[in-house]
């Protein structure tokens, strides 16, 4: 007798239930939000490798994975350093590490910040300042965006190819590179020609001979490989304010903000803020080290020191910058009195600052 081509009813139950159980295997326990981050470094940085990533990795598993990261280094989806802001502002990306300064005249409180000789050197001290100064006098500068966390890049060093920088008369000439419009106008006063560009851009330009050298930190040295075409290093002493910062911040998009569950926006705040500013501070402080004591054991190279002179001589070089700064009153902000603030916050957090522009 022939079988039926038809499968019993118990069979056929059997075989639905257990496609069924296949399938919901297969699907994941809950759907993912993927952040896209871009910024301007390699992804061999310190800022990706210390500091993103680690973030990352925290809060995929605080968030039981809700929360998952992709990170586009080296502006990979395209733009420049200068339109990060612009980038995540608009919804291009989900979050943007960057430089405030790149985007002249877009966060003009913050600029405070940049002003010639005063915050200290480092990583922590000066990042747990500037997230305090952002949150407190500078808030208006970033109502369109979420901001997660805003540091120093450990302050200015002078990395020089064949010229020694020990006093201001040795910067007269130099054609050096500036990452700020701040700087340019702080390199501009001393005697020095300022050239605007992105870090990624400096080695190559360095090499050919179209500038003498570079203003930057010191984290910034290995990535963009400084210390092949450089051999002088001039910073100041620890108790000594640096000539100027470089204001960074990992900005998020409002809205991708705002689209988050409840408990992912409650993890992603635990992780951010003034807990991630003096994260990036540490990753800083651990990297300006590494990069200034493997220099300092090469014997191609020489780190010089300002005495109180060559510090004296800069500063009141550059004193004319901040008055004209704080005198200047357009759209309606007091830029003196974000500058009288700021000092403040850095006598209190910083007693051992001898030197400082608002004490001469």
């Amino acid at each position: 007798m022939p079988q039926s081509p038809f499968l019993p009813r118990r069979l056929r139950l059997s075989l639905g239930v257990a496609v069924v159980a296949s399938m919901a295997a297969s699907l994941p326990a809950q759907a993912a939000t993927t952040l896209r981050i871009m910024h301007f470094l390699p992804a061999m940085s310190n800022a990706q490798q210390q500091v993103i990533e680690p973030w990352c990795d925290d809060l995929e598993a605080q968030s039981e994975g809700e929360l998952r990261c992709q990170i586009y280094p080296s502006m990979q989806l395209g733009g420049t350093p200068a339109q990060l802001a612009d980038t995540v502002r608009n919804g291009v990306v989900d979050i943007a590490w960057t430089a405030l300064g790149y985007s002249a005249g877009r966060f003009p409180r913050s600029e405070a910040m940049e002003l010639p000789f005063v915050l200290p050197s480092g990583g922590v001290e000066a990042s747990r300042i500037a997230w305090q100064f952002s949150q407190e006098h500078a808030a208006e500068d970033f109502k369109d965006y979420k901001v997660l966390a805003v540091h120093s890049d450990g302050g200015s060093v002078l990395h020089t190819r064949e010229t020694p920088i020990r006093n201001l008369e040795s910067m007269s000439g130099q054609r050096l590179r500036s990452p700020t419009r701040m700087a340019s106008r702080i390199i501009d006063e001393m005697g020095a020609s300022a050239v605007s560009m992105p870090p990624a851009q400096i080695a190559d330009t360095l090499a050919k001979g179209v500038i003498d050298g570079a203003t930057a930190g010191w984290e910034v040295v290995p990535p963009t490989k400084l210390n092949e075409v450089t051999f002088y290093h001039t910073e100041n002493a620890d108790d000594q304010a640096t000539a100027t910062v470089t204001v960074l911040a990992l900005l998020m998009n409002q809205r991708s903000y705002d689209r988050l569950p409840d408990e992912a926006r409650e993890v992603l705040d635990s992780l951010s803020g003034e807990v991630l500013s003096e994260r990036f501070g540490s990753a800083w402080d651990a990297a300006i080290s590494d990069a200034r004591s493997s220099i300092e054991a090469d014997p191609a190279h020489t780190i010089i020191t300002l005495d109180d002179a060559a510090w004296q001589e800069m500063n009141s070089a550059t004193r004319g910058i901040a008055t004209e700064w704080m005198d200047n009153s357009d759209d309606g902000i007091d830029r003196r009195a974000l500058a009288e603030a700021l000092a403040a916050m850095v006598d209190e957090q910083v007693p051992d600052l001898r030197l400082k522009a608002s004490d001469q």
